[in-house]
């Protein structure tokens, strides 16, 4: 297994027997949840190599000649280039999803919208993600081109980075409650909010109602981009609900599965 991932699933593991000890998975879950997590899980662990094999595959047939390229790049400037590269990447990625929820471009959203259809917000939700997906998001793309090139090192970091950083946003802790409400580091901690992405503002975009903005908050790591472009929303406390408003009637086969299984009578939930 892959360094990465190991540390990645070790680490989710101790958070999650956590939670599951400070209760917090208990009534969290309703209808098929845990069956259109389970299988979104164990297809990912496919999807997530085959998709790197395909990038490696493409960039062999185009562009042999530039085969480790960059191997001698300096490693920290690499690792910042590709992060900074990635996260702006996907900040666009997610927020088109989110923005074509309402549109005759509907389809790109369902892509997207496994990962929000869940009623619920803990370390689970980080594999609640729809297999396509995984070959959609520039992420992808980005990172395999940049090992392609010889950045392995560097891009093994940045992956890391996003890894931890998606576990800690997408826990149910909210650590940062009580620095965000601190009368005396409140306010720096309120500014160092419009850099990085923290729990709280993670959660929000997962949420609807009070505190809840679907539609704000799209980057993984750094919130400068969400901050640049007008769609950062820092919280005060909870959203009133996690999910997406309304009832998704979703069949778990779509959910799973689309678009190779998408029923074709029904209304989806808006993503704003």
């Amino acid at each position: 297994m892959d360094p990465t991932v190991a540390i990645f699933l070790a680490a989710t593991l101790v958070v999650l027997v956590a939670e599951l000890a400070a209760g917090r998975h208990r009534g969290a879950y309703v209808r098929n949840e845990l069956l259109v997590t389970g299988l979104c899980a164990g297809l990912g662990f496919i999807a997530k190599p085959l998709s790197a094999l395909l990038v490696g595959w493409l960039l062999g047939v185009l562009a042999p000649q530039h085969r480790g390229a960059l191997a001698g790049a300096p490693f920290v400037l690499s690792a910042v280039a590709i992060l900074l590269l990635s996260e702006y990447g996907f900040y666009w990625n997610h927020r088109l999803a989110h923005l074509s929820s309402t549109t005759r471009f509907s389809w790109y959203w369902k892509l997207h919208r496994t990962h929000h259809s869940g009623k619920f917000m803990n370390v689970l939700l980080n594999f609640r993600v729809l297999p396509v997906w995984l070959f959609v998001v520039p992420n992808t793309w980005i990172w395999g081109a940049a090992i392609y090139l010889g950045l392995g090192g560097p891009t093994a970091v940045v992956i890391l980075i996003a890894s931890a950083w998606n576990l800690v946003t997408h826990s149910h802790f909210r650590w940062d409650d009580a620095l965000r409400s601190h009368p005396r580091i409140g306010p720096w901690w309120r500014a160092l909010e419009h850099v990085v992405v923290t729990p709280g503002i993670h959660h929000t975009h997962h949420g609807y109602g009070r505190d809840g903005r679907s539609y704000c908050n799209f980057a993984v790591v750094l919130s400068l981009f969400d901050t640049l472009h007008g769609t950062l929303h820092i919280p005060e406390g909870r959203p009133s609900r996690y999910g997406l408003p309304g009832p998704n009637d979703a069949p778990w086969a779509e959910e799973v599965f689309f678009p190779f299984v998408a029923a074709r009578s029904r209304k989806d939930p808006a993503a704003t």
